[in-house]
């Protein structure tokens, strides 16, 4: 129990003491997560709203395969990544293997499908809901779906941070896209298993705990301005 006591203590002297390591491996990851859930975030929203607003062929099925790939395994949109972007791969020439725009890559598809289909749901209910009202004041169609974005912003946001939360805790498509180069690539959930697999516990635990710490204020954030609004 001491030898915890003294890991858990030694942690936190870690992020008190603001180690440069634990910065830079920060950064990255906030780098990665804004992009990729800025680019994801913004295709899942629209991608959700196109069959929640309107009907076409095939639209059951559309739903349906957004639902499926909400639970896409991250190691297979990683092994394919791979696949696509290294040297022999049909996308090798861009050299992006191995660098943060592939994680960000990677990332993004794991989002799109979550706020895809969240997004989807949310809407629709609320353009069945509210489509006569708007149509009663001669909105444009623009006009109106404009408006169910304003009325749907808190739940918008709701959703936006369930993609955050998987980008946040994404491992295996990161590492093998990624390759968790020092100072390059490492962010805090790779540098979590590597750090954990050296038998380096204070780090590994200093980043668990920003990590958690991190979940928290943004679940917490996002609930209370639900409650406000």
């Amino acid at each position: 129990m001491s030898t915890l006591n003294n890991i858990f203590l030694q942690a936190l002297q870690l992020i008190v003491d603001v180690d440069p390591m634990l910065i830079q491996i920060i950064a990255v990851t906030v780098k990665m997560t804004f992009f990729a859930l800025l680019i994801g975030g913004s295709l899942g929203v629209f991608l959700g709203m196109i069959p929640a607003i309107f009907r076409f062929p095939g639209r059951q099925l559309y739903l349906g395969l957004l639902h499926a790939f909400m639970g896409l395994p991250p190691v297979v949109v990683g092994l394919v990544l791979y696949l696509l972007l290294s040297q022999s791969g049909p996308m090798g020439f861009l050299n992006l293997l191995y660098t943060p725009t592939a994680m960000i890559i990677a990332q993004s598809i794991l989002i799109i499908p979550i706020v895809a289909a969240l997004t989807a749901n949310l809407i629709e209910q609320m353009w069945l809901e509210y489509r006569s009202h708007w149509h009663s004041f001669q909105l444009s169609p623009l006009q109106q779906i404009l408006q169910i974005v304003i009325e749907a912003r808190v739940a918008l946001v709701g959703i936006l941070l369930a993609g955050l939360g998987r980008s946040l805790s994404e491992v295996g498509a990161v590492m093998i896209v990624g390759g968790n180069i020092a100072n390059y690539t490492r962010v805090m959930t790779t540098a979590i298993v590597l750090e954990t697999s050296k038998g380096e516990l204070v780090l590994a635990l200093s980043l668990g705990l920003l990590l958690m710490t991190f979940a928290i204020l943004l679940n917490l954030t996002i609930a209370l301005r639900y409650r406000h609004d």
